[in-house]
């Protein structure tokens, strides 16, 4: 069946169409996992020997294989032994640093002690979540019985007056979700000024750490390749180098499901992390760390790659603005994103309508994020945001849920004006 939308479409009429459409997660599309089947060849043309002949087939080097430590150091800025080269997915490393932490502590502030006591030892603890946020950063915390405190997410990051005055004054609160370039779901690029903020602002814990997704760190959309304040150098200048544990992966730029993953953090950081995975693992899996860093080479061969992905990605977020300027830019109260990196667009709906169009669109074959997806508990205060995730359908595709978004949303409008009546 076509999947070009008829002129006069109305939510009726999507419905009738009986798509079976999914935009709920930020998926690379089928065309862009094809842009890296070179990883196939990669390790079997040159053996399975790294560098210095040692066996990637075996068990060992648990902080990853050296040249893959280095392709993380070169892509992040960091010296190499500050880096650990892990897994498929940078979400793993998130997850398990967070568990070590509750469990064994982290080095605590400047002092000589190795370590702090175990988070878990010091009764609730606390995480601030920017939000709208990713959903699987909120999904650890519950699921390690860390409590969430919501602070405002801008343009230009963070509302840094809410962060530092909670920081400041409570010691419960232990770390932080950042996402710093092209957060997930708003696109928000944090500011130098607020990166600085971050690095030097006091904490009532000592052992306060900031968690620093920067999962989209190579995700541009338009030529312009954007960047923010390097984290880890902020944070030392500012006498806090144990502050930060920055992560980062080629999930999204090679195959999503067969990556490989980084930790880059300061040296007391490093051999903590070390000294806690040493009883979890006895090394990743090298093979794939080694064709990785056959394929990807260095940055230039990875940015080439990614311009290729751009110019699958860019035309579909192209469409879904496209239609939704057409659809819903003079409806009051609405608004969205243009994103300049990342997999999403954060639609703003009028307050109260996010969830019901949600439903809307599900009942008509269009599946969604749930609403409040993005806000810690999945509560959305406003039931107002919707995440819209582009990336995986065909461009048609995209075009067509587009069209089915926008209706679903002014027939929740509809039914809204109706009940008040």
């Amino acid at each position: 069946m076509s999947t070009n939308p008829p002129v006069d479409l109305n939510y009726e009429r999507f419905r009738q169409l009986r798509m079976r459409l999914d935009m709920s997660r930020g998926k690379p599309a089928p065309e862009q996992l094809d842009l890296s089947q070179g990883l196939f060849g990669a390790a079997p043309d040159g053996g399975y020997r790294a560098r210095d002949g040692f066996d990637c087939r075996n068990y060992g080097l648990a902080s990853g294989l050296p040249e893959a430590r280095e392709l993380g150091a070169g892509l992040l800025g960091v010296p190499a032994a500050q880096v650990i080269a892990g897994g498929n997915s940078s979400l793993e490393l998130m997850h398990d640093a967070l568990a070590f932490a509750l469990l064994h502590g982290v080095p605590a502030g400047d002092s000589s002690e190795e370590r702090g006591l175990p988070w878990r030892a010091q009764g609730e603890i606390a995480f601030l979540c920017p939000a709208p946020g990713y959903d699987r950063h909120f999904a650890i915390c519950e699921a390690l019985g860390v409590r969430m405190i919501a602070v405002p997410m801008r343009e230009d990051g963070p509302d840094m007056d809410a962060v530092e005055a909670l920081v400041r004054a409570d010691a419960t609160v232990k770390g932080m979700w950042c996402m710093p370039l092209y957060s997930n779901p708003t696109g928000a690029i944090y500011a130098d000024e607020v990166v600085r903020r971050l690095a030097a602002m006091p904490a009532a814990a000592p052992d306060f750490r900031l968690f620093w997704d920067d999962a989209y760190r190579f995700h541009h959309l338009t030529g312009e390749r954007h960047a923010t304040l390097d984290v880890i150098e902020a944070c030392a200048a500012a006498g806090h180098a144990e502050r930060v544990l920055m992560f980062a992966s080629l999930s999204k730029v090679t195959f999503a499901g067969a990556a490989l993953a980084w930790l880059a953090a300061s040296p007391r950081n490093v051999a903590w992390w070390q000294r806690c995975a040493a009883v979890r693992t006895i090394g990743p899996d090298k093979l794939n760390q080694l064709r990785h860093v056959r394929f990807v080479r260095d940055r230039a061969t990875l940015e080439a790659l990614m311009a290729r992905h751009r110019a699958l990605l860019a035309p579909k977020f192209a469409a879904v603005d496209e239609v939704f300027r057409a659809r819903l830019s003079a409806v009051p109260q609405v608004r969205w994103n243009v994103p300049r990196g990342d997999y999403f667009i954060s639609l703003y709906a009028p307050p109260g309508c996010a969830r019901r169009t949600v439903e809307l669109a599900g009942e008509a074959g269009l599946v969604l994020t749930p609403a409040g997806a993005a806000f810690p508990y999945g509560v959305d205060p406003e039931d107002s945001h919707l995440r819209i995730a582009p990336s995986f359908p065909a461009l048609e595709e995209v075009r067509l849920a587009a069209e089915g978004i926008a209706v679903s949303l002014l027939r929740a409008l509809e039914e809204r004006a109706m009940n008040a009546e």
